[in-house]
């Protein structure tokens, strides 16, 4: 997180104290850094200049209209999984022609509104969605470009819960079954076959994984020109992990596995596949947005027990549920470093669970009323965010250098309730 550093003592995002964004903004509050954001999607798009490919950001990690405004005007593509994320494309100004539509469970309306809007191809991952897009094709009197997801079996040796291109996921279709699959597609009239698409998991710190799972791509796309079956792109999805500050991880370099990627394609269209041009599609999320932002807490209250002393602050499961969710681990910083001798807190929140915490065993400085700093909560830390307890989801700001720019206000309770109605009897 080269955007977020210690100046004097405080931890700053850019040039701005966070400090002062916590007063003038308050608390919970994710900060983001534009310039952290623009340098992690370079590492993407550097590699892919002047080469047939797109960088099709995956924006369930964060899907803020200032930040997907950002990777637009860069070039970026968007992989979606829902109508609502194709109509927050548009909103942000993204090209609806750049957008890849993946997900298990895509809805008749969906559809209609993604082929309505142009968008790039649908990921499909089962026979009934071939056959229910070629429906809704059929009666909108147009033709689906369809790309199939396929399941490589492939271990990413990541969270089960975050484990995607194994046998027993939801996702995708078998490798096994593709090539029949791929046959059944070919013969629906209102589907265009394109591209062929895998994703097998997040986090992942180790490229090779991922490079496994493009040469049983490959594999398949050599079979499927053998039955003339000829596909434009293959889209080798995303997954490449961040450091959390563990000390135990060490991602691999975004440009280091792009240029792979192409090393490999390169070497299989020279050898095997006559140098014919194929696209190549990128779906990263974690790895552009997940160390540009931070989450500012306050302390609330230091709780010391018998076997564990609680650091109890503002925010909670419900503004950020990878801990609790995934036992995932989160650095934790002070905002203002202090130098007395710190304490070891688990640091909980005031939601009413037992599962309701933030970070366990770490040693603090604190005192109540001081502001701490979640780092690397760019990803999934806002889009998965609840309103448990009747709690308003917290602000977004995004820092640009010495300005700091509300992208996202905090809910109060009366928005979290204005949608429902009292029934008289």
């Amino acid at each position: 997180m080269s955007h977020f550093t210690y100046q004097d003592g405080v931890l700053h995002a850019e040039r701005v104290p966070l400090s002062r964004i916590a007063t003038e903004h308050g608390t919970p509050t994710y900060v983001y850094s534009k310039a952290q954001l623009l340098e992690n999607f370079a590492g993407y798009a550097r590699p892919c200049a002047g080469r047939d490919a797109l960088v099709c950001y995956a924006m369930k990690a964060n899907s803020n209209l200032a930040i997907l405004d950002l990777l637009a005007r860069q070039g970026a593509g968007f992989d979606i999984v829902s109508g609502g994320e194709l109509l927050r494309v548009i909103a942000a100004g993204g090209d609806p022609g750049k957008v890849i539509f993946s997900g298990v469970g895509k809805t008749a309306a969906e559809i209609a509104l993604a082929l309505e809007k142009g968008i790039l191809c649908f990921n499909v991952e089962s026979i009934p969605e071939l056959h229910r897009i070629n429906e809704v094709a059929g009666r909108m009197g147009k033709r689906a470009p369809i790309s199939l997801r396929v399941n490589p079996n492939v271990d990413p040796k990541t969270h089960p819960y975050i484990a995607t291109g194994l046998k027993a996921s939801k996702f995708g279709v078998a490798f096994s079954d593709a090539l029949a699959t791929y046959r059944t597609a070919a013969e629906l009239p209102h589907l265009d076959v394109v591209g062929i698409d895998c994703h097998i998991g997040s986090q992942l710190l180790d490229d090779a994984p991922l490079l496994e799972a493009l040469d049983k791509l490959i594999e398949l796309i050599d079979a499927l020109a053998a039955e003339g079956i000829h596909l434009h792109h293959v889209d080798v999805g995303g997954g490449l992990g961040i450091d959390y500050g563990t000390g135990e991880d060490s991602p691999v370099p975004i440009s280091h596995y792009v240029e792979r990627v192409f090393a490999r394609v390169d070497a299989w269209r020279a050898e095997k596949h006559g140098g014919r041009p194929i696209k190549v599609i990128f779906e990263p999320g974690r790895s552009i947005v997940g160390n540009t932002g931070v989450l500012l807490m306050s302390v609330e209250f230091l709780k010391p027990g018998e076997e564990k002393n609680f650091c109890v602050v503002d925010a909670a499961m419900n503004d950020m549920a990878r801990p609790t969710l995934y036992q995932a681990w989160m650095d934790v910083k002070p905002v203002v470093q202090r130098d007395s001798s710190a304490v070891t807190y688990d640091l909980v929140g005031p939601v009413c669970e037992s599962g309701d915490w933030l970070a366990r065993d770490r040693a603090l400085a604190v005192e109540p009323g001081d502001v701490l700093a979640m780092m690397a909560a760019g990803a999934y830390g806002f889009t998965m965010a609840s309103n448990y307890n009747t709690r308003g989801r917290a602000a977004e700001v995004l820092v640009d250098g010495d300005q700091v720019h509300m992208i996202r206000k905090r809910e109060n309770p009366a928005d979290l309730f204005a949608l429902e109605t009292i029934v008289k009897a």
